[in-house]
Parts: structure tokens; C-alpha cells; sequence
């Protein structure tokens, strides 16, 4: 059964080639043309346009020599950037012919891409690029150039490294080789390579035609990349909207070679994914999601792009777009932690069992950038709760990208103060929450199998011993052992996992900790004697925000946030037995 279900077939002719295009959606809507990369055919996009088709007209083809498209004769000289412009053309005529196309492109399907957005003869039939792990040929060139031209060791270091990442672009060029594998060996195993290492769904994809797809393909490289390489051209500037979308873990393209590339685009927009080099196969989600963002923003009278990412703001580039949940969101870390990521331009679903304060930081988000944003009100240590909540967001927002457990409660006590119901209680929502959330939304993001992020929001108290806080204080290190272990555990699905441990930050918890063994009078001054010392420190929540982002976009295990946090976690790494000491002490409350 095809990919490309429901997709009208025609033929389109171009140099003696006939070349198969796919179309999706109603014609009358803005047309995005989507072209695969090496050694892919046009269904790699299937999931992409099955999402972009509710609302755009989407074109599909067969890059010459792949797929169903007819091959040039002789293979030689077949597949130059010049003949493949001129199919490019062919197809934006017979699929668009009174309006310009928004062009998307994958691998070699980006490389031909910067080509069409950068040459004169395509001026008025591109409206919009959308390039993914494929840089300009052109671009590459100039930048290998001027890294040979004036060496540093920085720069010998990004040559290098690049170079390594390029074997197989050296591998194509052999005669003959690449065709007796691709066509033998390599062509039976891909798939399961894909799977294993790409994490590609196990599906339909590659078709059956890849060993022949791939074979010719292997003229994309001799036709192109030598003769470019060594003489770049010097105008190729994007006469038309550039949308990057870099994939951080790809392993065929390094970072480096875009740092320059607002100097070639000037009308440039990047984003990163922390996934691999099969994009389109293992986040569609997020692909269609930017790209009908990037193609409305450029249509004629469109939406204008969400604020956060047409002005660049910090993080925009990882985090716009994406779907992040945060629980304890009506108040101090977790508001200031949801508004952080609507900055970015990310979706937030803001958590609370405190309905009003989830209602009021949901439109404080929208306010701040986010392009979507919804209260949900639950018990976070209520496991049905929680499970029904996780089902609600994945049908009605999508599967989580980034899940911030947050919610927490306060409690100050001796030892023998502290009652079984008070146990019950604070691990109810401090560790079993943070339990709830990592099973139902962490579950998805695994069955999902294209990464994700978890922050659980632990304590200074998780490493600093003090003889008022045990079942705070041990709520709190089971949280950071859980972060730790878990992080262990999903390495290998592309998972991350953080602690974040801030010290004294002037939110509101100390508004509503309970204070065991003394009469509720003496509660209230505890309380209001609490909350006039976190004051006087003064360390606001959105601090802790910024580390969340910074540890989530750096990927990072620990992060002690506060100067007394990361004093007290030095302490207890190379001298505990002060930390031992300092708990002894009672503080003056």
C-alpha cells in the first residue's frame, strides 16, 4: 500500500525526463513543494504532507533517476544542479502556475533547494525555502575556502571535523562501488540501519525501489559537489525567505558550517531539533507544525511569525513550537518557568490544582509569545488524575516535548513532629507527582521515539541535611536519585532528564508550608517569619526559569542554581561532614 494515500499522481516532462509528482490537499490554497534528499524518494514526506494537507495544496516529485521519475541517459552529466533546476520549474509550473511555490527541502532535496533560492532564473516562482540538513553547495564552498585561506586551530578544527563527517560524500565518488552495494548489500540492510540508528518508525519506509534510487543517486555528488566545491559561485544569495531547521544530532552535517549564513540569507530564520538526520521521518509532527508557520507568515496577507521567533529571541530557535508542560504553574518557579518557554515560542500547557492561577498564567503565555497556551487543573499526586491528564494532552495538544514536574509543597518539622499523614502528604506530591508526570508524559515521549526532555524540580535540600526538613529534605533527594537513574535509563531513546535544585528562591511555597508540632498561631509566624526572610534574599523565580531552559537546550544533568545551592552541593561532593555539621544547627525562625 502507497505512502501517499489519497495523493492525485500526474506526470510532468522536462529534457526528455518524465518525472512523477504526487499532490495533496485543494489546489486553490498555497502550494508547498517538498523535495527528498539522498537516497530517498518522495515518500519520505509522507507524513509531513499528510499534516501540511488540511491546509495547503502540497506538491511532491520524484527527483529525476528516483523513485518513479524516468532516469537521464547516460547517468553522466544527468544530474547537475542546472537540469535539476529546470525539473524544479517544470513541477512549480504544472502544480502552481499562477502564483509562486513555498519550497521545502531535505538532504540533497535542501542542496537543490538553495540552489533554486538563489539563482536569478527562479525569481517569482519561490516564495519561501524551508531548508533541512542540506546546506548550498555554493555556501560550503566559500566556507571551506576561507578556513584553508587564514587557518586557526579553531578553524583547521571545523575543516577537520566536517571532513570526518563527509566519508561517504569521498565513498561516492569511487566508480562502480556504490552501485554493486547499494544494489547488493547495503540496499537489503538500510532499513534495518534506518531503524536502529536513525530511530526511523517501522513502517512502508524506504520503498522498494531504493537500491536503484540510491545507485543513480550517487550522480548527485560526481555531477556536483567537485566542480562547486573548487569554484563556488559568488552571487548565490537567497532572493526569498530562508527557514533553517537544524537537526543537532546530525551526524553528516556539523553545526558550523550555518554560522555564517545570515551573510547569504539575509531574511533568515533558524531553528534546531534535538533529533538525527531523518527529520521527516522521525518529527513530522514538528516539521509541518514550522513549516505551515513559516509558509503562512510569507503568504500574502498572512500571519505574522509569533513574536519570540521573528525577533530572535533567546531559545526561540529549540523551543518554538514545541509543546511543553509544566505542573505548579499558577505560581513562582512554575509561572515564571511557562512563561520563560512561551518567550521562546513554545506551546504550554500550564498545571495546577489551583484553577484560576493555571487560567491566569495561560493567558499570561499567550501574552508573552506563546503560540498556544491552556490551563489544566489536577492533583498532581492523584495517579488517575494525572494518567487522564496525559492521555487529554496528547490527543488534544500532541505528544510533550519538554516536561517540567515542578508542583511542590513545603514542610518544616522535627523528625518526631512529622506524622505519617504529613509523610503521606509531602511525597504525595513532591516525589509520587514528579512519579506520575515521568510515567504518563515520559511513556509518550518513548513510545513517540523522537526524544524529549524531563526537568524535575528537586531542592538544595536534596544534598544539604538540616534537622528541619526531613521529609522535605528526603521527598527531594528521592526526586534527584529518580532524576538521576532515569536519565540513565533513557539515554539510549534520545531522552534527557535534569535535576534542577534551586536554594532560596522568593516564590510563594513558604506561603502555604506547614510547620509540624506547634499550634497554628505559631504556624502563622513561622510562616510570615519564613516568607520576610525568602524576601530579604530576594532571588527571583524567573532565574531559576532561565537555568531551566539553559539545562534543557544544553542537555544537562544537575543544575544547583542559587550560590547556596551550588556551595551546599560542593560541600556535600568534597566536605560533608561540614554539611553534617551545618545540619545540627537550628535556624533562627
Amino acid at each position: 500500500m502507497s505512502l501517499l494515500r489519497g495523493a492525485r499522481e500526474r506526470w510532468v516532462r522536462t529534457g526528455g525526463i518524465e518525472l512523477c509528482v504526487a499532490e495533496m490537499g485543494d489546489p486553490d490554497r498555497p502550494t508547498v513543494v517538498l523535495v527528498h534528499g539522498y537516497p530517498d524518494s518522495k515518500e519520505v514526506w509522507s507524513e509531513v504532507a499528510r499534516r501540511l494537507a488540511d491546509r495547503f495544496h502540497v506538491a511532491l516529485y520524484d527527483v529525476r533517476g528516483h523513485g518513479r521519475s524516468t532516469a537521464p541517459v547516460p547517468l553522466r552529466g544527468g544530474f547537475t544542479l542546472e537540469k535539476l533546476t529546470d525539473d524544479f520549474l517544470a513541477v512549480a509550473d504544472a502544480v502552481s502556475p499562477d502564483r509562486p511555490v513555498h519550497l521545502v527541502g531535505h538532504d540533497w532535496g535542501s542542496v537543490q533547494g538553495w540552489e533554486f533560492a538563489t539563482v536569478g532564473r527562479t525569481r517569482g516562482r519561490v516564495a519561501s525555502f524551508t531548508s533541512m540538513s542540506g546546506p548550498s553547495l555554493d555556501h560550503f564552498g566559500h566556507w571551506m575556502k576561507e578556513r584553508v585561506a587564514r587557518p586557526t586551530p579553531r578553524r583547521v578544527g571545523q575543516v577537520l571535523g566536517q571532513g570526518a563527517r563527509s566519508w561517504y560524500v569521498y565513498l561516492l565518488h569511487t566508480p562502480v562501488l556504490p552501485e554493486l552495494a547499494w544494489r547488493g548489500p547495503l540496499g537489503k540492510r538500510w532499513p534495518g540501519l534506518l531503524r536502529r540508528v536513525e530511530k526511523v518508525p517501522t513502517d512502508e519506509y524506504p520503498t522498494g525501489s531504493l537500491p536503484q534510487d540510491a545507485a543513480r543517486g550517487a550522480w548527485l555528488y560526481r555531477d556536483n559537489v567537485r566542480s562547486r566545491m573548487l569554484r563556488p559561485r559568488p552571487d548565490a544569495y537567497a532572493h526569498v525567505p530562508v527557514q533553517l531547521i537544524t537537526p543537532t544530532g546530525d551526524v553528516f552535517l556539523s553545526e558550523r558550517l550555518y554560522g555564517d549564513l545570515s551573510r547569504w540569507a539575509p531574511r533568515l530564520v533558524r531553528r534546531t531539533l534535538p533529533v538525527k538526520h531523518w527529520v521527516p521521518r522521525t518529527r513530522p509532527d514538528q516539521l509541518a507544525a514550522w513549516i505551515a508557520e513559516f509558509v503562512t507568515a510569507h503568504e500574502e496577507g498572512g500571519a505574522a511569525l509569533p513574536p519570540a521567533v521573528a525577533s530572535g529571541r533567546r531559545y526561540a530557535d529549540r523551543f518554538g513550537g514545541q509543546l511543553v508542560v509544566v505542573t505548579g504553574a499558577a505560581g513562582g518557579i512554575g509561572r515564571a518557568t511557562a512563561l520563560a518557554f512561551a518567550q521562546a515560542g513554545a506551546r504550554v500547557v500550564a498545571v495546577d490544582r489551583d484553577a484560576e492561577g493555571a487560567a491566569r498564567t495561560a493567558d499570561q503565555a499567550l501574552r508573552a509569545g506563546a503560540p498556544g497556551a491552556w490551563p489544566e487543573v489536577v492533583d498532581v499526586g492523584d495517579e488517575q488524575a494525572m494518567e487522564k491528564l496525559a492521555a487529554r494532552v496528547a490527543a488534544e495538544y500532541g505528544t510533550v516535548d519538554v516536561l517540567v514536574n515542578n508542583a511542590g509543597i513545603g514542610l518544616s518539622g522535627s523528625f518526631f513532629d512529622t506524622t505519617a499523614d504529613d509523610w503521606r502528604k509531602v511525597l504525595d506530591v513532591n516525589l509520587l507527582g514528579v512519579v506520575h508526570g515521568c510515567r504518563f508524559f515520559g511513556r509518550q515521549m518513548v513510545e513517540r521515539g523522537q526524544g524529549g526532555h524531563i526537568v524535575n524540580t528537586a531542592s538544595a535540600a536534596a544534598f544539604q541535611p538540616t534537622r528541619l526538613l526531613p521529609a522535605y529534605g528526603a521527598s527531594k533527594a528521592a526526586v534527584l536519585m529518580l532524576s538521576e537513574s532515569l536519565r540513565a535509563e533513557l539515554a539510549g531513546r534520545g531522552i534527557g532528564v535534569t535535576a534542577i535544585c534551586p536554594g532560596f528562591v522568593n516564590t510563594g511555597i513558604t506561603a502555604t508550608a506547614r510547620f509540624t508540632g506547634v499550634p497554628e498561631a505559631e504556624e502563622r509566624r513561622l510562616r510570615k517569619r519564613t516568607a520576610r526572610l525568602y524576601a530579604r534574599r530576594n532571588y527571583p523565580p524567573e532565574k531559576v526559569a532561565a537555568a531551566i531552559l539553559r539545562a534543557v537546550a544544553e542537555n544537562r544533568p544537575l543544575v544547583p542554581v542559587t550560590p547556596e545551592a551550588r556551595a551546599a552541593h560542593l560541600l556535600s561532593r568534597f566536605a560533608p561532614g561540614a554539611l553534617r555539621a551545618l545540619a545540627r544547627v537550628r535556624p533562627p525562625l
